[in-house]
């Protein structure tokens, strides 16, 4: 069994193979390398076969999105660390030896995320995770270093290791029988928020998440799906929904659910103001598509002992009312955040 396996999940990606796996390769000595492929119609397989004949492929059966194509190449992969690298994400010397020393001397912690910085603004922190992830109460996350799209510079304000309540799958390592003890991402997800749901699962199991700051990474971000994409919007709004069904304490699960449903709308008023009458729609399609499975996702949900969810009630009321844009200023506020 390898110590860590590094596996980059790749779609009609060659491009981004062709500029971001010498990085990989150059500072990933400890690790091995997978590309695992969704059935991409691009010569993706064969540029790494013939230019990086050192990595190995794994060859999936379709398109199946981040979640599903993950769970089916990780059935292939024995390690006893898994990193989950998006094929956009440049890597940095010596990335991976906090991380390994993390698991090493903390057999609490479960999952890590490194710092995550903009690619094409290399001062800034990136949406995607940025300094580490949290919810509030309505299921709407936030990062350290990134509040909806106000994004920070980094000067060193979030350079810790610390607790947070999720990592980033652009970047995001996980203990291998963790992972499979957790039954791996939620498949019907498709794509975003998995990682959320899967950290959550994992916190419900008693499961520790850290940020480790001195890893670094910069990720290009929106490459498969651009921040405007209508598609993105639905993916968002329907799986955070979903994820609340399966992982919300069962008191108060209702009023929760129907109170987010009513900022969705908020937000659905707010696209058509704004002209993008594609993203109101996108939104209608997320909650029809939740009432269909709501039921089923009802019987998901497992006994668990419920810890602390979230940090703040409403990052919508402390950043859109209160205007509070930065984290340290919320930090800084009257609310009950963990750091």
């Amino acid at each position: 069994m390898d110590k860590i396996a590094v596996v980059i999940l790749n779609w009609n990606g060659v491009k981004l193979l062709e500029q971001f796996l010498p990085s990989v390769i150059q500072y990933s000595a400890e690790a091995t390398i997978y590309v695992a492929d969704n059935a991409s119609t691009d010569n993706s397989t064969a540029f790494i076969k013939e230019y990086f004949p050192s990595i190995k492929i794994i060859q999936n059966s379709g398109n199946h999105g981040f979640a599903k194509g993950y769970n089916d190449a990780l059935k292939e992969v024995d390690a006893e660390i898994y990193a989950l690298v998006n094929s956009d994400i440049e890597v940095t010397e010596n990335w991976l030896q906090p991380i390994i020393e993390t698991f090493e001397n903390e057999k609490h912690t479960a999952i890590i995320q490194p710092k995550i910085l903009d690619f094409k603004n290399k001062e800034y922190f990136e949406y995607a995770g940025a300094a580490g992830g949290f919810i509030d109460k309505f299921g709407y996350p936030y990062c350290r270093g990134r509040i909806f799209d106000t994004l920070e510079k980094d000067n060193g304000q979030y350079d810790d290791n610390c607790e947070i309540f999720w990592a980033s799958g652009a970047c995001f390592f996980i203990r291998s029988e963790i992972y499979h003890e957790l039954g791996g991402f939620d498949e019907s997800f498709f794509a975003h928020q998995e990682e959320i749901d899967l950290c959550w699962r994992a916190i419900n199991d008693g499961q520790v998440i850290k940020y480790n700051s001195k890893s670094v990474v910069y990720h290009v971000g929106g490459a498969t799906l651009q921040q405007g994409n209508p598609k993105k919007t639905y993916l968002n709004f329907r799986n955070s929904l979903l994820m609340l069904v399966k992982n919300l304490p069962k008191k108060g699960l209702f009023f929760v659910i129907f109170f987010r449903m009513i900022l969705d709308g908020i937000a659905g008023v707010r696209f058509l103001t704004q002209g993008k009458f594609k993203h109101t729609i996108a939104i209608l399609h997320a909650h029809f598509s939740f009432y269909c499975v709501s039921l089923v996702y009802l019987k998901k949900r497992k006994d668990f002992q419920m810890r602390q969810y979230y940090s703040v009630k409403s990052i919508v009321f402390l950043y859109y009312i209160k205007k509070l844009t930065v984290f340290k200023e919320i930090f800084n506020s009257n609310q009950n955040i963990k750091n």
